[in-house]
């Protein structure tokens, strides 16, 4: 009589890859970064502690919130004073695209009651971080931004992207079309809703669609001296748009 173990041990080795699968290894854990791209996308717990606080603030010192990507984190990190000093506050998060920025948009920026908001974005819908670049997508989202801001009295300020003649975590896009046709409409649009255009372009562009030499360190990101460069196009943008709120 035949052993049933032995036919069952047989019949297992029989099957492909059985013996393989048994002894695969689990797949490795998420990194911190992917398991909050899955529970938080638009990273809405990055400001959460910091907007309790600011919300009590006097209104001087949260006159314009500046909502953005790393360029806008950037700013604040290498220049806080500007901030500090004149009654900014910053909300930016590096990577993001302009539609994780509207999903923050309100805890982030109306619910602070700000004066105006200054909103650079979307250079990253541009170097794709979160998939294919859709014109169409990404002024649907400034537009749902400024919406937002003018319904709820908060005067807007639409910066211009700033150049960009390859982005070095994704080269190889040719960004610089895409930019200036994103600032043209940026242009057209901030025009139509009486919003305020700062626009960076003519203190920053090279005149090939790059950065001026010394005002970005990777092409993309301004180095202090860049910052420098834009920030009186940013304080005559707010005072005008401070007239009007």
């Amino acid at each position: 009589m035949l052993d049933r173990r032995s036919l069952l041990a047989g019949g297992l080795a029989a099957v492909p890859g059985l013996a393989l699968a048994q002894t695969a290894t689990a797949p490795p854990a998420p990194s911190p970064e992917d398991l909050r791209l899955r529970t938080d996308w638009p990273f809405l717990q990055r400001y959460a502690a910091e907007n309790a606080v600011d919300r009590d603030l006097p209104a001087e010192r949260r006159r314009v919130v500046f909502i953005g990507d790393s360029i806008t984190q950037g700013w604040r990190d290498k220049h806080p004073a500007f901030f500090t000093d004149n009654g900014f506050l910053g909300r930016g998060i590096g990577g993001q695209v302009t539609a994780q920025m509207l999903v923050r948009f309100w805890p982030d920026v109306v619910a602070l009651k700000p004066a105006a908001v200054h909103i650079l974005a979307g250079i990253n819908d541009i170097a794709q971080n979160a998939g294919p670049y859709d014109l169409a997508a990404t002024q649907a989202n400034l537009q749902a931004m400024t919406t937002l801001a003018q319904a709820n009295g908060v005067a807007v300020i639409l910066a211009t992207v700033m150049p960009a003649l390859d982005f070095p975590w994704r080269p190889g896009l040719g960004p610089v079309a895409k930019v200036r046709a994103l600032n043209a409409w940026l242009k057209a649009y901030a025009a139509e809703r009486g919003a305020v255009l700062a626009d960076y372009t003519a203190v920053l562009d090279d005149g090939a669609g790059g950065m001026k030499p010394g005002l970005a360190y990777d092409g993309v990101h301004p180095t202090g001296e860049g910052y420098a460069a834009v920030e009186p196009v940013t304080l005559a943008a707010i005072a005008s748009a401070l007239v009007r709120a």
